[in-house]
């Protein structure tokens, strides 16, 4: 593993699939350009709206999705993650699919979100993800790369299940994926905690693109993509615009971290 530029990509999308890949595209861009080489895009990057039309639409965006990710790796000669698409499933439904693609245009990855969004929040928004999203029912695989260290994947609300981290992390984890679409009401009080939490008790870093601002009349997300390191610190915060947060993923500091907090040695149960 050796040191190297990550980058969050923050957006806001739209229930337009060419916008959000113009858009996806100009962040990767502007990623690359300031020397990104790993480079991960949020859970519903390609399209945010209202679910029925996601589903109508769901065969062409995903064929859409896996041919820009391709595309985009190989162009810029990066590895990327397309946080959060949907893909068709079965029983009229879809899987919530997080893909990881080389530089070459190979698929390294690819995870099926687990842990779905059904909740009623006191703000009066209600999120019934399983009402079109069929769950996946296996933690991913890592990918071990040499040069990028072993690379978990996840998706938004598994973000508070610090089971299927610490899973990843018995792995061999050293690089965990969060792309959100966290919502404002909740971000505000979990998102940044939650996800210094994973890196901390994981002693991994932690990459989380997100989504940010209104995407129709009813959604607004929270923002604050974030890099977070071993031990806890915020390396990079997108704040609330579309745009990138970068920092460097350093193995001497994982190790450094790792040698002075060895938790997971520690574990009884």
């Amino acid at each position: 593993m050796k040191s190297y530029l990550a980058a969050a990509v923050q957006m806001t999308s739209l229930p337009n699939l060419d916008h959000n890949l113009a858009q996806a595209e100009d962040l990767i861009d502007l990623a690359v350009r300031r020397g990104a080489e790993l480079i991960s895009l949020p859970e519903n990057f390609a399209f945010l709206g209202d679910e029925a039309a996601k589903i109508a639409q769901a065969e062409v965006i995903s064929n859409r999705c896996e041919k820009f990710l391709k595309t985009m790796a190989q162009r810029f000669q990066v590895t990327l993650l397309g946080g959060g698409f949907p893909v068709p499933a079965t029983e009229g439904k879809v899987y919530n699919t997080a893909v990881l693609i080389g530089p070459n245009g190979q698929e390294l990855a690819r995870y099926f979100k687990v842990h779905l969004f059904d909740v009623d929040l006191p703000d009066g928004n209600i999120y019934h993800e399983s009402g079109i999203v069929l769950a996946g029912d296996k933690i991913p695989p890592l990918y071990a790369s040499p040069d990028l260290g072993n690379l978990g994947l996840s998706v938004c609300y598994d973000v508070r299940f610090p089971e299927f981290y610490r899973a990843l992390a018995q792995a061999g984890a050293d690089v965990l994926f969060v792309p959100a679409a966290f919502t404002a009401f909740t971000g505000k009080d979990h998102w940044q905690v939650l996800l210094q939490a994973r890196a901390i008790e994981n002693t991994c870093y932690v990459i989380a693109p997100a989504q940010t601002g209104a995407h129709n009349s009813r959604r607004q997300s929270h923002g604050h993509a974030l890099i977070v390191d071993p031990w806890g610190v915020v390396l990079a915060d997108a704040s609330i615009e579309p745009g990138v947060a970068i920092a460097s993923i350093e193995p001497t500091r994982l190790a450094q971290v790792r040698q002075q907090m060895p938790c997971l040695k520690h574990r009884v149960f």
